[in-house]
């Protein structure tokens, strides 16, 4: 299982992380402080790091700077403060793979993760299929009923959590939380709205509602 080092001095969002981390079958470990996260990241006993920019002691800038004058070429993926192009810009430029904007999902997170840690080449990975849906993980494009649709960034972390789970019902919490993060509105009825979209473009029998419960893929 791959080792996933966050580097979050926030508690709501570190636990937030790792738990869909182990959830998902990756292992996770939390890192509150520049300092610390340097240390690790250098042992070379991870897999990935998620790298939030605000850490204390030692900012994020300057951990990324530092692993990279190692040698090192861990995949990073940095959190930046919302609309923060001068984050974004500079994270890339010293070396990061990827970035997440605060407030992320962490559907889109996990999404990101799990492409940062596929070998180069494996290209049967970046496809995922169930019946007579087809999602490219890189493209994010979906195939279905003979046609070849793009997908917004909220409709592909959806999809991807039904085609991850095929068959399982999937209460609108569990989506909620999934694919709109740790800051969800627990009454809103934004699932509902999104399943209507995705329908349209993988036909109306592909998700099934479940009364009382949730919707689950037909799998």
């Amino acid at each position: 299982m791959s080792r996933i080092l966050v580097a979050e001095d926030e508690p709501r969002i570190a636990s937030f992380v790792a738990k869909g981390l182990a959830a998902s079958g990756l292992v996770p470990e939390v890192a509150g402080d520049g300092r610390s996260a340097l240390a690790l990241a250098l042992t070379g006993d991870y897999d990935l790091l998620v790298l939030d920019i605000g850490l204390p002691e030692v900012d994020g800038f300057e951990v990324l700077r530092r692993v990279r004058e190692s040698g090192s070429t861990l995949p990073i993926i940095i959190l930046t403060a919302r609309d923060s192009a001068a984050d974004t810009i500079n994270g890339l430029e010293n070396g990061a793979d990827d970035y997440m904007p605060k407030p992320f999902s962490f559907g889109e997170l996990l999404a990101r993760i799990r492409l940062r840690l596929r070998p180069v080449g494996d290209s049967g990975a970046n496809v995922l299929t169930v019946g007579g849906v087809s999602l490219d993980l890189r493209t994010r494009r979906v195939r279905a009923g003979g046609r070849t649709t793009d997908l917004s960034a909220r409709e592909f972390v959806l999809l991807e959590t039904f085609l991850r789970h095929p068959g399982q019902v999937l209460t609108r919490e569990q989506l909620l939380s999934h694919v709109w993060g740790y800051d969800f509105d627990p009454g809103s009825n934004v699932v509902d709205v999104y399943v209507r979209y995705l329908r349209r473009k993988v036909g109306a029998q592909a998700i099934e509602t479940v009364r009382g419960m949730g919707y689950r893929l037909r799998a």
